[in-house]
This record gives C-alpha cells, sequence and structure tokens, in this order.
C-alpha cells in the first residue's frame, strides 16, 4: 500500500516540474497528474464526522 506521505510527496514534485516547464501542454498534463493524485490522498483519508457529538452527560446538582 502506498503511503499518502509517498503520493504528497509525488504530488508536489509534480506541480514543481510543473511550474518550472515553459510548455504549457506539459504543465497542464502534470497538474492533472497531481490533482490525480490529490483524489488518491483523499480518498484513503477517512472522512471527518461533520457533527462531532459529546457523549451525554448529566448535569451535576449543585
Amino acid at each position: 500500500m502506498i503511503s499518502k506521505r509517498y503520493l504528497v510527496r509525488q504530488a508536489r514534485a509534480l506541480i514543481s516540474f510543473a511550474k518550472s516547464t515553459h510548455n504549457p501542454e506539459l504543465a497542464a498534463v502534470l497538474v492533472e497528474r497531481a490533482a490525480d493524485l490529490k483524489d488518491q490522498i483523499d480518498g484513503k483519508m477517512p472522512t471527518p464526522d461533520p457533527d462531532p457529538q459529546a457523549p451525554d452527560v448529566e448535569p451535576s446538582p449543585n
């Protein structure tokens, strides 16, 4: 299994190469590949709970 860290490094390298090239077609392909890697990263990470709830706790009497 490929780690998230590896995918992030690869995506950063692709973006770096895209910024350094003077060929707009190549830059577009590199950015697209980096976006594909980001999708893989996002797909592997568990989605956060959108509405985290604290456990039910009865208030203590004062």
